[in-house]
């Protein structure tokens, strides 16, 4: 979805397009931009790779197998069986040994330490990839006016994103056999907000001008962005707490459309985000909010007196992607979350919620 971006360019600031200009082919990026582009698109790709190992991870309980964080002299993995050994010896100190993986062999311990060490070691690496362009494109003077301070952001959030992350595992390394649910859903919301603040600007350098107004377009793309989010965070909390292998049917619940048990824990509040069946509850709930919000854009984006064909294709393409993405939710769940189908189901939050920025995108106004 972002590739095709590429081959669109800026138009000058200032100028508004016509519902003509629309249909007009847009001339390829200059020389100037194309390098910026390429690099934040090539980034944007590395942060869904990340998400998607991300899922993996946490589908194959590989998380909590690195009990060290070493985040600048671990980044080679054990040489030798001695090394093996002693990093063995403290996952098996960790209470997810304990109380899920006792008498776990080395050999299974080996295929979970090596999820979790690729997905740290790719997040250093989006690091370098991101920094190291950075830096040389600030030298150069490269950087186009105005974008330095929103790179700086994310390079933060960058950083800030490491750091959570292993306070989410430190969280898995007490007298627990998982990570809370709680930080979990806070490491997401960070991936997904360096997702959009990066695609926002790719965005804003492939197509800064601003399309003909609709208003009621632009306020529900900014309710589907939202109602998108919270529907995402809400899966967080069903990764947290295992929601999704309880309650394997659809379109009822234990024989109702609400669960008998709803709002089970005193005080009532936090059922919202310990109780199984509530947190499930809520995130169908949120889906279906999700494609009510979407259909309602998607008759807003063709009202008006000037048809802008990108808007109209993005809130399509956004229809398109919700739909599937509510089928594949529903399988997985009758399924009882196959590891595949969960990475897929990943996959189509990330697509989404991408599809929503771009959206809302083409309903702004001004300046991106």
């Amino acid at each position: 979805m972002i590739s095709p971006l590429l081959d669109r360019a800026p138009i000058s600031y200032g100028r508004i397009m016509t519902a003509d200009d629309s249909n007009k082919a847009i001339p390829p990026p200059t020389v100037s931009d194309r390098p910026i582009v390429t690099w934040l698109v090539l980034c944007c790709l590395m942060v869904v790779a990340m998400m998607l190992i991300g899922a993996v991870t946490r589908l194959t309980e590989s998380g909590l197998s690195m009990v060290e964080w070493r985040p600048l002299i671990g980044v080679l993995p054990p040489l030798d069986e001695a090394e093996w050994g002693r990093i063995f010896d403290l996952y098996r100190a960790t209470s997810e040994y304990r109380l899920e993986n006792a008498g776990m062999t080395i050999g299974e311990f080996k295929t979970i330490f090596w999820w979790e060490y690729i997905h740290r070691l790719w997040g250093r690496l989006i690091g370098l990839v991101f920094g190291l362009p950075f830096l040389w494109f600030l030298v150069r003077r490269k950087v186009p006016a105005g974008l330095t301070p929103h790179l700086i952001a994310l390079f933060v959030l960058g950083g800030l994103q490491g750091v959570i992350g292993w306070w989410m595992v430190k969280s898995g390394l007490v007298d627990r056999h998982d990570v809370s649910q709680y930080r979990l859903v806070v490491h997401l919301a960070i991936a997904f907000l360096i997702l959009g603040y990066m695609l926002w600007l790719v965005l804003g350098r492939v197509s800064p001008s601003a399309l003909p107004a609709n208003d009621a377009a632009r306020r529900w793309a900014a309710a589907v962005v939202f109602i998108v989010g919270v529907t995402i965070l809400s899966g967080g909390l069903v990764a947290g707490t295992g929601a999704g292998f309880d309650f394997n049917t659809w379109p009822l619940m234990d024989g109702g459309f609400v669960p008998e048990d709803m709002f089970d824990l005193s005080p009532w509040w936090l059922s919202l985000f310990e109780s199984v069946p509530t947190i499930q509850f809520d995130h169908r709930i949120l889906a279906y909010a999700t494609i009510l919000s979407i259909a309602c854009l998607w008759v807003a984006a063709r009202r008006g007196n000037a048809p802008v064909p990108r808007r109209r294709r993005a809130t399509t393409c956004l229809v398109v992607i919700a739909l599937a993405q509510a089928g594949l939710g529903i399988t997985t769940l009758l399924l009882v979350v196959p590891p595949t189908l969960g990475i897929l189901h990943q996959a189509g939050a990330i697509a989404i919620f991408s599809a929503a920025v771009w959206t809302l995108h083409t309903c702004r106004r001004g300046r991106s």
